[in-house]
């Protein structure tokens, strides 16, 4: 992948209010099941795990399987471009979308 299409990868995952949602809340908590996230954005398996995928193709997410549990977390080798999208997203006031 280049440069150019890497950059859109990422700027197209970014461009989701729930993916948004995802990040804060696992920057903020770290490592979490499927099924609570889940419970917290309260949405389905499918569409929650179409979400999950957009931002582990992107470089955001790195997935622990144990068993037939998945748990997502942050990447710990992210880009700058990454962290600064982060660091931006960390400092949104996020109560103006709708609750978990």
């Amino acid at each position: 992948m280049n440069k150019v299409d890497s950059f859109l990868n990422i700027v197209g995952a970014l461009n989701d209010e729930t993916r948004i949602l995802i990040l804060n809340f696992l920057s903020a908590n770290g490592e979490t099941c499927v099924c609570d996230l889940q419970n917290m954005l309260d949405m389905k398996q499918s569409r929650l795990s179409r979400h999950l995928k957009i931002l582990k193709d992107s470089g955001f997410l790195y997935v622990n399987r144990k068993g037939a549990w998945a748990y997502y977390g942050i990447n710990n080798h992210l880009t700058p471009f990454h962290q600064q999208a982060l660091q931006a997203i960390e400092e949104l006031d996020l109560r103006c979308l709708p609750p978990f």
